[in-house]
């Protein structure tokens, strides 16, 4: 009796996987083959309703590697991210689009295999200082950071996306507009400007400004740093403002190189709050601003506009003030998002946005 009970339940089920009406713009759409929980029997709030495939582009990696080429999606592994949508408006505000989720490619595999030739090794070794840019078919261009891609806690956040589902709210059945194309999709941030539909090519840089590299140098001490738009200074900051709230962030600090540091916690303000007066929100800059953070003796790092203003997991950038004339200060970076503690700047000398 049991198991005929199971086996009606089962049929059940079945049943109820029916699919909802479309809208206008899934008219020419065929869902992905795939069970869907329409009734709620899972835990699973993300596979309520159909999946649809987005139309594909070839996409092509080029730039500073040894290795460039057509993108071979056959053999990578596919991953899942949910993302709420919003666009900036003309008003300055946000503009809500859909809740969704996408399956596709991280750039953390696209980009594994890929034998790296920076342009300025020479001057600078290490890859914390590249970036990449993501070419749509409109001619449309986003950026990453290598650090954005390789370093956080929390991998595969960045994607191809090429099946999007919605997410449809339990009290009113709103069907959010699908998008048509495969699109890139970074999952972390709040306003998504950078998810630009149908990439084609992604192009591997090093940041082209160039620094004077000394390494050893000790004491290692700057007691400002300077702030530039571009080309030009726009700022210098001497002293933290007393108006801003300090924070404390618990870690575990481990480079990639050393291993473990220390665990003890670290207290600084958040950088976003010190630079948003210099970096205003645009859509420009959410798309395609660089930032870089650079050291007394030259050591560097790049991050991207969206990585540094636009989170929406609150694994924020900090500037950490140390003791007057201490080694290594009088400013330095942590960075709450990464696994590792590379990008951690010391004597921060210079911050810069490029566009």
């Amino acid at each position: 009796m049991k198991q005929l009970s199971l086996f009606f339940l089962l049929i059940i089920f079945l049943f109820s996987c029916k699919q909802p009406v479309n809208t206008a713009n899934d008219v020419d759409k065929s869902p992905v083959s795939q069970l869907i929980d329409t009734s709620d029997m899972t835990n699973n709030f993300y596979d309520n309703v159909e999946t649809y495939p987005l139309q594909p582009a070839e996409l092509f990696i080029e730039g500073e590697i040894a290795n460039p080429g057509k993108v071979d999606f056959t053999n990578l592994p596919l991953h899942t991210v949910i993302v709420k949508e919003t666009l900036l408006d003309s008003a300055g505000g946000d503009k809500f689009v859909g809740a969704y989720r996408y399956d596709g490619y991280s750039l953390f595999d696209i980009l594994n295999n890929c034998v790296l030739q920076k342009a300025n090794a020479l001057e600078f070794k290490p890859i914390i200082d590249l970036y990449v840019e993501v070419e749509n078919a409109g001619g449309e261009k986003v950026v990453f950071s290598w650090g954005e891609i390789y370093y956080p806690v929390n991998l595969h956040k960045i994607l191809i996306a090429g099946d999007v589902a919605r997410i449809v709210p339990s009290k009113t059945k709103e069907l959010w507009t699908l998008p048509e194309k495969s699109k890139i999709v970074a999952a972390n941030d709040l306003v998504t400007e950078r998810n630009i539909s149908s990439p084609v090519k992604i192009t591997v840089k090093s940041y082209n400004h160039s620094y004077p590299v000394s390494q050893g140098m000790s004491p290692l001490y700057a007691g400002s740093f300077d702030i530039f738009s571009s080309d030009k200074k726009t700022g210098q900051n001497e002293m933290v403002p007393v108006k801003l709230n300090p924070v404390t962030f618990n870690t575990i600090f481990y480079g990639r190189g050393k291993g473990i540091h220390s665990t003890t916690p670290f207290e600084g303000i958040l950088l976003k709050d010190i630079l948003v007066g210099y970096f205003p929100l645009t859509s420009a800059n959410l798309k395609t601003g660089l930032i870089c953070i650079a050291a007394k003796d030259g050591y560097r790092s790049v991050v991207s506009y969206s990585e540094l203003f636009n989170r929406n997991d609150q694994q924020e950038f900090m500037l950490v003030k140390t003791k007057e004339n201490e080694d290594g200060g009088l400013y330095r970076i942590f960075a709450a998002c990464d696994f590792f503690s590379d990008r951690a700047i010391k004597s921060v000398n210079e911050i810069r946005l490029t566009n």
